[in-house]
């Protein structure tokens, strides 16, 4: 197929797209008031085209969507969720279920290819990385996965999988910056190894990341499930008064502790390039933290008065010490900009919880380096305390022991403040066992963290910010589970409180000290 005519792209952009779009999952403005649908480039890869669409709404900024097209015949057989329109001689269909437009994917990547458009200033640009075997043919068998999501997903012979991002934005996405550099400048084998990319190269602009390839991954649970599966165990004592956990799971967390660490390490590199060399804690970042957090308490507060009296009773005495506290959380926001911190912030991963970690073959794989799901493009290229991550991962623990525990039927016959109790155990037990196994990875000292004094400090930053972001989806969508953030909220609010007195009690030793 050709580059599409005039009233080819009438046709498409005003009866087919707007029916096509809103029935894809990958289509994330179904919920906005569509206004138009724009063919803005035709990017040629065989006889398909990889069209570059504008969404615009009524309210709003436009968005950019990727959407490769083929014109087979009618009679060949495509998933019905994959043809746009289809008559009785042709069909167009999305050219990701083209086994040609797969096999044009697939041996451009191996060849390191470079397709220029009709457009000089375009081009299609694809890389080929380490996790790509140069004993493979780029002739391989292939199929398109039946993952229902964000984006869309291929296998490669069974050895490769392949991300091709439907939602572009304006920078090159930050998962194939991660995942190449740890694959290609790093000694850290813990991830799906980077096989290759395609690009949208254009003239004065930033490049735009079409798709990644990466070694495929055999396994059927993540670290949540296999989490669960040992809460399960831990449960069934729970009725009996038993609090028994078996050597195996703090095994397990002792790894996981171990891989993150392993992870950041080799994220730490001095001599990288500026996108991934260490930078310290500036005065623009020490901002940017602080007014994160606080439009986020902001926007947390209103929200929390707004549904008060629909939280049950414990909940709505949690969220009353969270509103309490508002001046001292503030005052511990505000620290960040002028402690003394030595610390350094590196690239990290950015959305680190225990779904994001694969079990194979007795250890963890790392996955989906995108970054914050509502975070912009470039935010997530930001820079951070590894903290960040360690915060996200202790978080999940508190999730996992929380819904096990208060959404079981074998644990509905006690009370709330019992299982509040055993849970809190549960997890400072994996909470304080994860930590320890991350320090240690590092060796002491290290240019990550300077002391343990600011260890404590960024974690409680990092926790707070992350319970308080979880409070706002848990409010909105999971009424019952709000509980969970705010018992995380209330958690580091005590810890505050304790390092204020810490802090007064030093003082007062000092000025007795000079008397």
């Amino acid at each position: 197929m050709n580059t599409l005519n005039v009233s080819q792209i009438s046709h498409l952009e005003n009866i087919v797209f707007p029916v096509y779009f809103n029935t894809c999952r990958w289509f994330a403005g179904k919920a906005r008031a569509q206004d138009s649908f724009h063919i803005r480039q035709q990017l040629p890869l065989g006889n398909a085209l990889i069209l570059i669409v504008e969404t615009t709404y009524h309210d709003g900024p436009s968005e950019f969507y990727q959407l490769p097209l083929s014109q087979l015949s009618a009679a060949i057989e495509i998933p019905e969720k994959g043809i746009l329109e289809k008559s009785e001689q042709t069909q167009f269909i999305d050219a990701i279920y083209d086994a040609q437009f797969r096999h044009h994917i697939f041996s451009n990547i191996y060849h390191n290819h470079s397709l220029p458009s009709s457009e000089e200033a375009n081009s299609l640009f694809f890389e080929r990385g380490k996790g790509l075997s140069e004993a493979d043919s780029h002739e391989v068998e292939s199929r398109v996965l039946p993952v229902d999501s964000s984006n869309s997903a291929m296998l490669f012979d069974g050895k490769y999988f392949m991300k091709l991002y439907r939602k572009l934005f304006d920078q090159t996405n930050p998962e194939v910056e991660m995942v190449s550099f740890l694959t290609q400048h790093s000694d850290f084998k813990h991830i799906p190894a980077y096989a290759g990319s395609v690009t949208w190269k254009r003239h004065d602009l930033p490049d735009i990341t079409l798709g990644m390839m990466q070694q495929a991954i055999n396994t059927n649970k993540d670290n949540w499930a296999l989490t669960g599966d040992f809460l399960n165990d831990f449960m069934y004592g729970v009725p009996q008064g038993l609090f028994g956990i078996k050597e195996e799971v703090f095994d397990e967390v002792v790894l996981l502790g171990k891989r993150t660490g392993e992870m950041h390490k080799g994220l730490f590199a001095p001599e990288a390039s500026a996108e991934f060399a260490p930078e310290p804690f500036d005065e623009f970042y020490r901002h940017f933290l602080v007014n994160r957090l606080t439009d986020l308490l902001d926007r947390r507060y209103a929200l929390l008065i707004e549904n008060y009296q629909k939280l049950d009773e414990s909940t709505q005495q949690l969220a009353w010490i969270f509103m309490e506290a508002r001046e001292l959380i503030d005052e511990f926001a505000h620290e960040m900009l002028t402690r003394p911190l030595e610390s350094l912030r590196i690239r990290i991963h950015g959305d680190y919880h225990l779904g994001q970690v694969l079990t194979q073959d007795g250890d963890f794989i790392l996955i989906d380096f995108e970054g914050e799901p509502e975070a912009s493009i470039a935010d997530r290229k930001i820079k951070h305390s590894p903290l960040k991550d360690v915060a996200g991962m202790i978080r999940s623990y508190h999730y996992a022991v929380s819904a096990k525990l208060f959404e079981s039927r074998e644990t509905q016959g006690i009370s709330s403040e019992k299982l509040q109790i055993v849970s809190d155990r549960w997890y400072k037990l994996m909470r304080d066992t994860y930590i320890e196994s991350y320090l240690e990875t590092f060796g002491w000292p290290h240019p990550l963290f300077k002391s343990q004094i600011e260890i404590n400090f960024l974690l409680l930053f990092f926790l707070l910010e992350k319970a308080v972001y979880e409070l706002g989806y848990e409010i909105s969508y999971r009424p019952s589970w709000v509980k969970i953030p705010m018992r995380g909220i209330v958690e580091v609010i005590r810890e505050i409180e304790k390092l204020k007195e810490s802090s007064v009690r030093i003082s007062r030793l000092g000025a007795a000290r000079k008397f």
